[in-house]
């Protein structure tokens, strides 16, 4: 069987498994994703071999759909199945106690399906498909503890919001696609003009929804509300990433007017959801922040004109956030609860899982020989190198440098108080996935120049790059180790805890104006119903008048006309009695009536 439909196939034959036979739902969801990967891994060794594949399914009229292993989906596919495997044996022991898990991992599985087919389609209407699977998914995931207060709230925010920003996909799809007259993402990629300015302008609304950029940054933190792995596999190389995802692929057709409003969009979120980190005080929606901060600094690389930028510091995030937030469960179980102030000293309950998570911490921030120091280097020396570089570079370092305090000063919190310790069920699972994702954090700097070699691109050196990035991060870990956060933000604080609202933010600008659409909706609904009820009733009246005046009227005069007839007719009947008598006197009565009639007409006239 071809590796492309094995990696997709895998886990989604182990979903329906696990839905079928509602048992071990762990161990047939870690086969399933062990299988996955190494369909992963073979597809990557074949594209360093220079093998391409290619899998073609049955379609549109002259649009089939196609699955493409490249360079570039290889190393996605890849990146994808690594980290998935890894939250899935953390999963094993975070859930080890939870009643649903048989709902927890088939749709996990689910997801991992929906990503590979996303990152692995070659034409358009396959990927419109697999985004909407991985945007179904996200939304049961999130919302996987639907009986908890707001959880459901929050899954619904996360569903509209990115669903709202899926419409400059479709559109964006439907442009290219008549423009090109094929489906195959690579032929539209050669699109250009006005053309790829509009569609360019589309496809990164839609990245902003997913990738939680701001305005539209406020969901991710509010997605917090589902189990840790969920988090973990939705921040780092899946849901949060295919907007990433989106544009790197698409990198090659974007003019330079969409490729300055993507830079511009991705450092203005930087600075403002690194902002919000700085001063948020519970870990999840703190790592969440900084999910969109990451991002953000992709888009700051992409708009640059250095896409390998952007897939480097996606590659070393997913390995890093996904670590820090399995982390984060652990503290979590230590101290039943996510919140700052309830953490203090958890680091000391658990040292190891604390060293596990320092060092991605220490590894975002880019701090050598890491690997986000390379891909932090490689982003900085984009800004730097681009047209417009003293903006891209000063929300690059900024970046970097609020990277560094938000993540000092979780260190400093989780390490400064008192010891408590707590058995935690399912520890080894735990500890085993942290394990592996830690260990690819610190060493994935290390495979930079093979991926480079494999995508056939090259990136400049440039020593300035290194200084200023290695310097932003040192000064923002020592900002966040020795300042509290409260005076770095100053009076900014309140905003930033409030995620930089405007006038209401989100809700205001938003929610409230479709609440308010649909009211009225609902008003004119009901209004248009009593109408028609109105008018349907005036009409039944109208028939019930109409059937008792035919009833009682027209009726009664045809069937008594009827009647008198009919007995007009009986009394003429006794007249035809045969007799001959009797014949011979109605003959001279009516010859007398009309000698009768004659003589009054002539006396008349």
């Amino acid at each position: 069987m071809n590796l492309i439909a094995i990696a997709i196939l895998a886990p989604l034959s182990m979903m329906v498994l696990i839905l079928l036979l509602r048992r071990l739902p762990a161990a047939l969801a870690l086969l399933g994703a062990a299988v996955g990967l190494l369909a992963s891994i073979g597809l990557l060794s074949n594209a360093f071999n220079g093998m391409s594949s290619e899998l073609i399914l049955p379609g549109l009229p002259d649009m089939p759909l196609r699955l493409v292993a490249t360079p570039l989906t290889a190393l996605l596919s890849t990146l994808v199945a690594v980290v998935s495997s890894l939250v899935l044996v953390y999963a094993a022991g975070y859930m080890k106690q939870d009643n649903e898990k048989i709902r927890f991992f088939a749709t996990m599985l689910l997801f991992v399906s929906a990503m590979q087919t996303l990152v692995l389609a070659g034409d358009w209407i396959l990927l419109l498909a697999a985004w909407e699977l991985i945007g179904l998914s996200s939304y049961l995931l999130i919302g996987f503890w639907y009986r908890r207060p707001g959880v459901r709230s929050a899954a619904t925010r996360a569903f509209l919001t990115t669903r709202s920003a899926d419409l400059g996909l479709y559109i964006a799809v439907f442009i290219l696609i008549a423009h090109a007259g094929s489906s195959d993402i690579a032929v539209t990629l050669n699109t250009g003009g006005n053309t790829a300015v509009v569609a360019g302008l589309l496809l990164l609304v839609a990245a902003m929804g997913k990738s939680a950029q701001t305005p539209l940054h406020d969901w991710l933190q509010r997605a917090m509300a589902g189990p840790t792995p969920v988090s973990a596999l939705l921040h780092s190389a899946t849901l949060v990433a295919a907007g990433a995802i989106l544009l790197i692929r698409t990198a090659p057709m974007l003019p330079a007017e969409t490729l300055l409003v993507a830079a511009i969009i991705g450092g203005i979120t930087t600075v403002v959801t690194g902002m919000i980190a700085l001063g948020e005080r519970d870990l999840k929606r703190l790592l969440a922040a900084s999910t969109s901060s990451q991002y953000g600094l992709m888009l700051v690389a992409v708009g640059a004109g250095v896409p390998l930028a952007a897939l480097l510091h996606l590659i070393a995030h997913a390995a890093i956030k996904s670590s820090l937030f399995l982390g984060a469960g652990v503290f979590q179980h230590s101290r039943e609860s996510t919140m700052l102030t309830e953490l203090k000293g958890a680091g000391r309950d658990r040292p190891l899982v604390f060293s596990g998570f320092a060092l991605a911490a220490l590894a975002l921030a880019g701090i050598p020989p890491l690997s986000g120091f390379f891909s932090k280097d490689a982003i900085i020396a984009a800004a730097l190198s681009s047209p417009n570089a003293w903006l891209l570079a000063s929300f690059a370092l900024a970046g970097t440098l609020l990277t560094g305090a938000y993540m000092a000063r979780a260190l400093r919190i989780l390490w400064r108080g008192d010891r408590q310790h707590r058995n935690i069920a399912g520890l080894g699972w735990m500890g085993a996935g942290l394990a592996g994702l830690v260990t690819l954090a610190v060493i994935l700097g290390a495979a930079f120049p093979s991926i480079e070699t494999l995508l056939h691109t090259a990136l400049s050196e440039n020593t300035l790059a290194r200084i200023l990035g290695l310097g932003a991060a040192l000064s923002g870990l020592t900002l966040g180790w020795f300042i509290a956060g409260r005076r770095l933000l100053g009076p900014l604080l309140p905003w930033a805890q409030q995620g930089f609202a405007i006038a209401g933010g989100f809700d205001t600008w938003m929610v409230r104006p479709a609440l308010a659409m649909a009211r009225s909706c609902e008003q004119l609904e009901r209004g248009l119903y009593n109408t028609v009820l109105a008018v349907g009733r005036s009409g039944l009246a109208m028939g019930r008048t109409i059937r008792r005046s035919d009833d009682q009227g027209i009726d009664g005069l045809i069937f008594s006309l009827v009647r008198g007839t009919v007995a007009l007719g009986q009394r003429a009947r006794t007249l035809q009695s045969g007799l001959i008598h009797r014949e011979m006197a109605i003959t001279v009565v009516g010859t007398a009536l009309i000698l009768v009639t004659l003589l009054v007409t002539l006396l008349v006239y």
